[in-house]
Order: C-alpha cells, then sequence, then structure tokens
C-alpha cells in the first residue's frame, strides 16, 4: 500500500478516521535516524496491506507534531480507531514495529 503524507488538512479523514490500523512515522529530512528507519517503514507499507502507513514531515507540520508531543525523531505512532496505542522512539528493528502493530 502506498505511503500517505499526513497534512493538518487531511490528518482527520486518513489517520483519526480510518477503518483499519495507522502507523505514523513522524521524520524531518535532515535527521540521519530517519533515513535509516524509512526502508524499514517501506517495507512495511508493501507487506503489511491491512495497515495504513502514514509519514508526518515535523518541519512541515509542526502541530501535528506537538500534538502528539513528539520531542525526538524518528517517532512512530499506532492508531487503532483514532486512539494512540503505542509509539515509539528513534530506528527500531522491522520485528518490534510489526510487534507495535500487533
Amino acid at each position: 500500500m502506498a505511503i500517505k503524507e499526513l497534512t493538518a488538512e487531511n490528518f482527520e479523514q486518513e489517520a483519526l478516521q480510518a477503518k483499519e490500523t495507522v502507523l505514523i512515522d513522524f521524520w524531518a529530512s535532515w535527521c540521519g535516524p530517519c533515513r535509516m528507519l524509512s526502508p524499514i517503514v517501506d517495507e512495511i507499507a508493501e507487506e503489511k496491506t491491512d495497515v495504513k502507513v502514514c509519514k508526518v514531515n515535523v518541519d512541515d507540520q509542526p502541530e501535528l507534531a506537538a500534538r502528539y508531543g513528539v520531542m525526538s525523531i524518528p517517532m512512530l505512532v499506532v492508531l487503532k480507531n483514532g486512539e494512540q496505542v503505542a509509539s515509539s522512539v528513534g530506528v527500531q528493528p522491522k520485528k518490534a514495529i510489526l510487534d507495535m502493530l500487533a
């Protein structure tokens, strides 16, 4: 499934109202660890058809980053039925991310 870029304008519809589990990657282009995590997130997006994978550029969407208390990036947040059920900060192995989605 394609990765969806989230903005303040589409966040409600794409993330909070999604029927499936949502994995959100809070990132920035200048962040080295974000670039390390990105291929793993891309793999999960390809493999997990029951999960909507989204990205939020914290430089472009500071209000969304603030809403989820993002202090360090990369930060992953998992939403189910619009509610945050898991989060992690820093580069995570693929298995740890898949465990968050379970």
